[in-house]
């Protein structure tokens, strides 16, 4: 017999005043997760996809559900006023429990933050980005693949890394060489006017912005190698601040940018006729 959890949640708008207890699980074992969103003249985008993914990370981790009418209310509050900006939400189980053990009644914590929306993305959607590969590899756990946990450091090494490399980001590979994502958002690519992407099911995290496009047009989800991505037609990375950005080059092969962006609009505008 399912066992209801009670619950109740506590949401922090952060700000010099916030105040987390550092009896948090998410502070001292990673025990939550979170999304990042676009804001635009006060709305978020994509947000039923955010909420979504939310739910799904709520569920998969054994959380109780999240009462969103609440946490709305706040996010409404503190983005009115917000012409362009970066949503975050992160929602931990709270405190409790004995070591890992989990508490029997949950307050789940939600910290909500409006953050400035990078200067960067607008030159990179335009001009293309530059890639090379990662050192890091990620380790496969299926139980958490697709997820955004609070577990990133995988993906703080990886920016490490990133220090010592010439290029805006990275192709991120797991222990058998497949392509999984970059360091902060999925790849995609078209060949043939198909698109594909690389399988999730054991690492790495589906984004709501692969997610919006999986909506509008077919996209293969597959196992890539780094050759089959450089032989591509067009290749490109996505998260949901900066959208779908052409990839200019892999190592030393070079993309046609301008002609990448052609080969999307045209699907994207083919589909919506359909």
């Amino acid at each position: 017999m399912h066992k209801t959890i009670k619950h109740t949640q506590t949401i922090i708008v952060a700000g010099k005043s916030s105040v987390i207890s550092t009896s948090d699980r998410g502070l001292n074992y990673g025990d939550g997760f979170f999304t990042t969103a676009k804001v635009v003249s006060g709305q978020v985008q994509h947000w039923s996809y955010h909420k979504a993914r939310l739910a799904e990370c709520a569920a998969r981790l054994g959380f109780p559900q999240i009462d969103f009418n609440n946490l709305e209310k706040h996010i409404t509050k503190q983005i009115a006023e917000q012409t362009l900006s970066v949503l975050k939400i992160v929602i931990t189980r709270g405190e409790g429990g004995r070591g890992y053990g989990l508490p029997s009644e949950y307050n789940l914590t939600i910290v909500v933050s409006v953050l400035d929306y990078p200067k960067n993305y607008n030159t990179l959607s335009h001009m293309g980005l530059s890639l090379n590969v990662s050192p890091i590899k990620l380790a496969s756990q299926p139980l958490l693949a697709g997820l955004k946990t609070l577990n990133r450091l995988e993906q703080v090494l990886i920016k490490k890394a990133m220090q010592t490399q010439d290029c805006d980001d990275v192709l991120v590979l797991d222990y058998n060489n497949n392509v999984i994502e970059a360091s902060a958002a999925n790849i995609f690519a078209i060949k043939h006017n198909k698109l594909f992407t690389p399988q999730l099911d054991e690492c790495g995290i589906k984004g709501v912005y692969l997610q919006s496009l999986c909506d509008k047009l077919p996209v293969e989800f597959k196992r890539v190698g780094v050759d089959e991505l450089i032989n591509a037609d067009a290749v490109f990375v996505c998260n949901s601040l900066m959208g779908a950005v052409p990839v200019r080059s892999i190592e030393q092969h070079i993309f046609n940018v301008k002609q990448s962006q052609l080969l999307l609009n045209e699907l994207l505008a083919k589909e919506a006729k359909c």
